[in-house]
This record gives structure tokens, sequence and C-alpha cells, in this order.
């Protein structure tokens, strides 16, 4: 383990003081940065890790007619629980309560999981590990992916880096059109990841998440494959929330999780559901739109097949 401070926060604006300092990270479940520091894997690692477990009044979870507001620190268990979010948000719940094991939810926290590091056993291979790859993400000049072993890696929007997000609320989250909010701005979900993170500065973290109440009657759902459904990160996952009205589809979000550097938006798929009525045609036909733009890799073109399977399910659903 490599040496580093350790700060106690009780204020939002004490924790960005010191993230400010530099040479910092947050801490707040633990559960990725912990590892990240034990296995050796991140090139610049952080000299000091900055607590916010213990800031008061960031660990809600709240709803009402207008939409639902939760706290950076609220954890996955609680969010997976909760009454308002089953009963409203409850693709959002299913994909709380699909994150790793019981204990890791008892731990990790909503911001955490949208702000975790990719698995990419490149990016995560260390010299204490057993060889190590200057990969695109530590500021090397290739993605070893690219030839190498592939399998889990992205078949969708991926230009340089390979590594797909492991964020599992953040799929639901997108196809919720979730707003999340930090120390200095808003910003939607579609807009904070990209292809080698996320956009936030070193100095800001998240205060909340927002998200406008769905409309009446809209269907949500969240399906995750994973080869061990109890513990694993998503080979791939949907989250749709999908709205008809006098029996036809009037809007549509579909997500898909595990296959993209970022939660893909399909927009295709979204395009085929609208105007028409559920059916297996239909859905047959927004499950092929979906995968119309992959391109796989050498070792992962069953996942084409996957995301095809998972998003009829999810519109059939």
């Amino acid at each position: 383990m490599r040496r580093f401070a350790y700060r106690n926060t009780t204020t939002v604006a004490e924790a960005v003081l010191l993230l400010k300092a530099g040479h910092a990270a947050v801490l707040a479940g633990g559960t990725d940065i912990i590892n990240l520091l034990k296995i050796g894997a991140l090139t610049s690692p952080p000299q000091t890790l900055v607590n916010i477990k213990n800031i008061p009044g960031i660990d809600f979870i709240r709803g009402d007619a207008d939409g639902l507001e939760i706290g950076a620190t609220a954890k996955l268990s609680d969010i997976a629980s909760s009454e308002i979010v089953k009963s409203k948000y409850s693709a959002l719940a299913r994909a709380a309560g699909s994150v790793a094991s019981p204990p890791i939810r008892e731990m990790g926290t909503i911001a955490g999981n949208l702000c975790q590091q990719v698995q990419c056993w490149y990016y995560r291979r260390s010299f204490l590990t057993g060889n190590f790859f200057d990969c695109l993400r530590k500021g090397g000049s290739q993605c070893y992916a690219v030839t190498g072993d592939n399998r889990y890696h992205a078949i969708l929007g991926a230009r340089q880096c390979f590594a797909v997000c492991p964020s599992d609320t953040a799929v639901a989250l997108a196809a919720l059109d979730a707003e999340i909010v930090t120390n200095k701005r808003s910003i939607p979900i579609g807009s904070f990841f990209q292809v080698q993170g996320n956009v936030l500065d070193e100095d800001e973290i998240i205060v909340e998440i927002r998200v406008s109440a769905p409309k009446p009657g809209a269907k949500q759902v969240f399906i995750k494959f994973a080869l061990r459904p109890t513990i694993d990160f998503a080979v791939a996952s949907v989250a749709a929330v999908i709205t008809t009205e006098l029996g036809k589809v009037s809007d549509a979000k579909i997500v898909l999780g595990a296959v993209a550097p970022v939660p893909y938006r399909a927009s295709d798929a979204e395009n085929a559901l609208k105007g028409n009525a559920i059916s297996e045609w239909i859905a047959e036909a927004a499950a092929a739109a979906a995968v119309k733009e992959a391109v796989p890799l050498s070792n992962n073109k069953y996942k084409v097949q996957i995301i095809r399977t998972l998003v009829k399910r999810a519109i059939l659903a």
C-alpha cells in the first residue's frame, strides 16, 4: 500500500480546500480508490485522501411530485431499498441493487459508483501485480486492448481508449435524464462522462444527483448480464424508460452499459420505437438498430447479440 495522508472533513467547503491543494482524492465508500492504491495501478497516486463520509446532510434520499434528490454519500443499498426509488424510479433501484455484492453496496456510495475507475485489466495492472502497461489512461500512446485481450471492452463509441464505463447506476440515471450537482455547477449526465473518465475538475466533488419525475405511466427497465450476477461487473446492460400514449410509444430513452466508454444512448433504437405500438417485430427492429453502429474488436463480437437480446427484453418487459 502506498503511503498517504488521511484527512477528515465535516463540510463540502473544507473538502474542496483540501482538494485544491493538489495531489488529493476523495474518499467516500472507498471500495475503488483503496483497491487502486493497494495494487499500485495509479501512475500519479494521491498523496492525501479526503474523507467526506463525515459531512452531515449529504447522504439523503428524498422525493416529491417534482422529482428525486440523492446526496452524494447515499449508500447503494439504501437507494436500492428506498420505497420512493423503488416505486417511482425503479430502473435506478434495480441498477443500484445489482452492483457487486451486499457488503459492497453497504459501503459504496452513489457518487463513488459514478466516479469509479474502469476495470480494464491493462489499466489496472502494475509492477506490484505483475506487468505494467503504459496505456492511454496512464499517459501512454496506445490502448493495449485493441490488439490484446479485449473480450470485455467497447463495441460502440470508442476511438482511442476501449475501456468501458463500469457504473451500473450511470446507465439507469442516463435513461432517467439525471443531473449531477457539484460544488461548482449542474451537469446533465449525458455531459458528465467522457472517454477517459469524467469532466470533474481537480477541486470539484459531487454534492447530489437530481432526477425529474418521469411521465405518468412510463415503463422503466434495467437489465444486466454478468457472468456471476450476484457480484460481477456487467458484461452488458440496458436501461429503458418508455412512455406510451393511446397504445403507441410517444417517448423512449434507451441507454446501453458496459459496451462503450460512456453510457451509450441508443438513439436509433429509440427512433425505431417512437410512433409505433410495441410488438415483437418492433422490439426486434429496435434491438437491431441499437447495435447498428457496433464495431467489435477481435474477441468481443458476442456482445452484439447480448445487447440485441437485452434491448428486446427491455422493450417487451
